[in-house]
């Protein structure tokens, strides 16, 4: 049931988003040198354009060879374009300290959406009580719950502890299996490290209590770690699963079987429209690699643009290339970290405000791009949801959008529990 009243004046003259995720839709200016680029593969005559740097157009040039027909317009393997794939497993491995990486185990997506949707499509099989289980948090992105339900796998919701700044509590995880017990077989827990939408952040201690449960109970790590390069809370830093993974003993480094999903749609880049992703996955049959490679084949390559983009995002311009003082300078301010401490400054702010407003409460974000504050909803408000046959943070959400302007998304499209209200 709709509470917007049709055809009244409003106090505002446009609406303002504050929930889609979308850097470049809220104003972020997008990388130079990635537009750049991408323009020139788009547009070979550009190669003759002299305002454009020479590295631009090396690189360029370098990325259409990786192309059929040298051309954007070609198609790739399912799994990705080669080269790319290489490059993804160098930039992996640089970023875990030398963990080694393979570009057979790295598969290119439409977005980690995409990537998601398949492995989960991989692990169906079974009804009822044999169906195939995921343990999901509470709150989990909102795609996650249709991804699992198109799948025809059982979501196995565990709790994060909102009042130690939405940690991940091991104990909680032995009590959602243990519910599932008999009603499904998990064979799965899925993590956002940095939270989506909490913005937390998990430090090494919590990422290898995780790494044990999952070896002890035999489950499959599947770890969304899109806004790894937004981690911006002062005692936090980013740790990758798999680092944290191969730095522990062999008998969890060799056989905890782990997938990681990362995608151009991350805080620094925004290109979400590109729809480009990769997944990588360790310690997993080779068969299986097999199935993996054969339902992506199911479905057409990724956009041969999303997956340049993806080169250009895990290769950026080195000092010494013609690019690095425009990719690094803009006013005088680098230009990656002045999108970094944006992000970190509208964090630390809008968490302040919140805090600062009444019946709100926000635990600080971490990492990502999204704060998840509390509602301390009035009895007689959500009397009158239930009576509207809507759930209370629908509710304020329609009225904040109908009398301010102002666009936020519900806590319960999050899969957060009744009674339990928040915005993100």
């Amino acid at each position: 049931m709709c509470v917007f009243l049709q055809g009244v004046q409003k106090s505002f003259k446009q609406v303002i988003d504050v929930s889609s995720g979308d850097p470049h839709k809220a104003g972020m200016k997008p990388v130079s040198f990635v537009r750049q680029v991408l323009s020139v593969c788009l547009y070979t005559q550009l190669l003759e354009d002299k305002s454009l740097p020479l590295d631009v157009k090396m690189r360029a040039q370098r990325l259409l060879d990786m192309c059929d027909g040298r051309s954007v317009g070609s198609y790739s393997a399912a799994s990705g374009l080669t080269h790319i794939r290489q490059s993804v497993a160098e930039f992996i491995s640089k970023r875990d300290a030398g963990v080694p990486s393979y570009s057979k185990e790295i598969f290119i997506t439409s977005g980690s959406h995409r990537g998601i949707t398949a492995i989960v499509k991989l692990m169906a099989s079974g009804d009822g009580d044999t169906q195939t289980g995921v343990l999901a948090p509470m709150p989990c992105p909102h795609m996650l719950p249709n991804v699992l339900d198109e799948a025809g796998v059982k979501m196995v919701p565990y709790e994060l502890t909102e009042e130690r700044g939405w940690a991940v509590d091991v104990h909680k995880l032995h009590q959602a299996l243990q519910a599932a017990r008999g009603r499904c077989q998990p064979k799965a827990i899925y993590l956002s490290n940095p939270g989506n939408p909490t913005g937390h952040v998990q430090d090494r201690n919590s990422i290898e209590e995780v790494i044990r449960f999952a070896a002890a109970e035999k489950l499959i790590l599947l770890v969304d770690e899109v806004y790894q390069d937004s981690v911006y809370g002062c005692d936090r830093e980013f740790i990758s699963y798999k680092k944290a993974l191969f730095d522990m003993d062999k008998e969890f480094s060799q056989t905890v079987e782990l997938i990681s999903f990362h995608s151009l749609s991350n805080a620094c880049m925004g290109e979400c429209g590109l729809r480009a992703g990769y997944i990588e996955v360790v310690n997993m049959d080779p068969k299986v690699m097999h199935l993996l490679d054969t339902v992506l084949c199911v479905d057409f390559s990724t956009p041969v643009t999303g997956q340049l983009a993806l080169d250009l995002m895990i290769n950026p311009p080195k000092p010494g290339d013609p690019s690095y003082d425009t990719y690094t300078q803009v006013r005088n301010k680098p230009e990656i970290l002045v999108i970094r401490a944006t992000l970190s400054q509208n964090a630390e702010r809008a968490c302040q405000f919140l805090n600062d407003l009444p019946g709100m409460s926000c635990q600080p974000a971490m990492g990502g791009i999204y704060l998840y504050p509390h509602l301390d909803l009035p009895s007689e408000f959500i009397e009158n949801a239930e009576v509207l046959e809507l759930e209370a943070d629908v509710l304020y959400c329609q009225k904040l959008l109908e009398e301010e302007g102002v666009f936020v998304g519900a806590g319960c499209h999050h899969g957060v529990t009744t009674n339990n209200h928040h915005l993100r």
